[in-house]
């Protein structure tokens, strides 16, 4: 069995605190590995190693980081198969997918590989003559980043590219639940140029390793990806501390449904969108709001969908959803369908019959309640979606912003005006026409508005602005 293991420096090193046990849960008899719990002498630790790397990494020019980065990219696509079996077995997402994910790891490596070369300041006018004014982007220093689970290569990679291409020195605390993932993929990055200190890998639980790596360590910046609650202590912290921070937490996301609509082509990518990765992304859709008129049409074809869904081990190349993540997840989940069963009126429920034990929960669609009711409100993180029927496209609107929530919406039309109108009006960071609420592309901002996020955005050129400060400097030349 895999061991997790700390990357400080150029040491590996297994931390003697807690062990636990990581099942397989696709199939709970499997033993996957073994997860070590480091302490909080591990973190000062850490942080004395990236702060000595800093100076030389940061002096080197984006050339040569971005060449690092190329290579790091490299080795991934090497280990592709390897690493996204590890992280199907590790947390359940189906194995397709999981490839897919490792692919986009290695497509940001690359990206922000290149981005290295890109003009990064502006030559600004001065109000005298013989003087030359412009700015030009330095690093913030430490960056910490803490990651989730539901995407244990690609959150992480989407993080450190840019940190590390801006200069900075990272220091990397994934969750529990992804650590094996984690340490496999730190092996791949650490046996290329990378320079020992400039990423380093810390494995424990938040509430034990975050205080003293949030409240202690000498930190330039904070980047987080996880709960609101755990979210807003983040940013609690770093605001009363005054360290640059960014916080990616949930989401509530609607998918609007017109009456003009192509039912046929709208109902995969709403079930795509809400039951992909059993419904473990930010991004998942949790709302089905469709317009009056084509209720009954709609959700006829759902059902038939519905029915082509296939639930099956993580590691079936055909499946659709595999188990959700953990014993904490099942019991979360399962306790909304639950709520949904004796609140709700169940619309379709694909049943699964697998042998295995694992965390499977059928996924499920409801409708009977109202928007401000318990399931339309809070983020569920499971494969469970509501429909709700709206009178029109404004009450459609008006309720898609109903939330505090503000990550992703999704309208399905064929009225261009309606689509421009909704693209304004929708409460979203990101808001598309025609195409599914989950997943965007790397090289555009990801972000949420109101209680989603800290507001700033990551990926694309815009995680170039977080993990970097504006200098502006002045010259007299005669």
């Amino acid at each position: 069995m895999m061991e997790s293991k700390n990357r400080i420096g150029d040491e590996w090193m297994i931390p003697d605190g807690r062990k636990m046990v990581v099942k397989n849960p696709s199939n709970l008899d499997e033993e996957v590995g073994v997860i070590h719990l480091s302490h909080d002498y591990h973190v000062m630790e850490a942080e004395k190693a990236a702060r000595n790397a800093l100076g030389e990494w940061a002096s080197k020019t984006p050339g040569e980081r971005g060449e690092v980065l190329y290579h790091m990219a490299q080795a991934l696509q090497n280990q592709l198969e390897d690493l996204a079996t590890l992280a199907s077995s590790e947390m359940g997402k189906p194995i397709t997918e999981m490839k897919g994910e490792v692919k986009r790891g290695i497509h940001l490596l690359k990206y922000y590989a290149a981005e290295g070369m890109r003009s990064d300041g502006s030559v600004i006018p001065a109000s005298s003559t013989g003087v030359l004014q412009y700015t030009k982007r330095v690093p913030l220093g430490v960056v910490g980043i803490i990651t989730p689970w539901n995407f244990p290569v690609a959150i992480p990679i989407w993080k450190l590219a840019p940190a590390l291409i801006c200069g900075n020195t990272v220091i990397w605390k994934p969750s529990e639940n992804a650590s094996l993932t984690a340490t496999r993929l730190m092996e791949i990055f650490a046996a290329t140029d990378l320079p020992p200190g400039v990423l380093n890998l810390l494995i424990g639980k938040g509430r034990e390793i975050g205080p003293p790596l949030l409240e202690q360590m000498d930190l330039d910046g904070v980047s987080f990806t996880g709960s609101s609650e755990t979210g807003t202590k983040v940013a609690m912290i770093c605001a009363k501390r005054n360290i640059k921070y960014q916080t990616e937490m949930g989401g509530k996301n609607a998918a609007v449904v017109l009456r003009d609509a192509d039912i046929h082509q709208t109902v995969p990518l709403v079930l795509s969108g809400a039951f992909r990765s059993a419904g473990q992304k930010c991004t998942a859709t949790s709302r089905i709001i469709v317009e009056k008129g084509i209720f009954s049409a709609f959700t006829e074809v759902l059902k038939k969908e519905m029915a082509k869904i296939k639930m099956a081990n993580a590691l079936d190349p055909t499946a659709t959803l595999g188990p959700v993540a953990s014993k904490e997840q099942y019991d979360k989940v399962s306790s909304y369908v639950d709520l949904a069963r004796s609140s709700a009126e169940v619309l379709t429920e694909k049943t699964s019959s697998l042998s295995d034990p694992g965390y499977y929960i059928d996924p499920i669609v409801v409708t009977g309640v109202d928007v401000k009711h318990q399931l339309s409100q809070e983020e569920i993180f499971g494969p469970l979606a509501v429909i709700l029927e709206a009178s029109d496209f404004e009450e459609a609107v008006e309720w898609c912003n109903q939330t505090v929530y503000g990550l992703s919406a999704s309208l399905f039309t064929r009225d261009l005006s309606k689509a421009h109108l909704f693209l304004d009006k929708a409460e979203a960071g990101m808001v598309r026409v025609n195409q599914e609420t989950a997943g965007v592309e790397y090289q555009a901002p990801f972000g949420g508005m109101k209680g989603s996020s800290s507001h700033t955005r990551e990926q694309g050129q815009a995680a170039l602005d977080f993990y970097s400060q504006v200098k502006t400097c002045a010259i007299q030349y005669r």
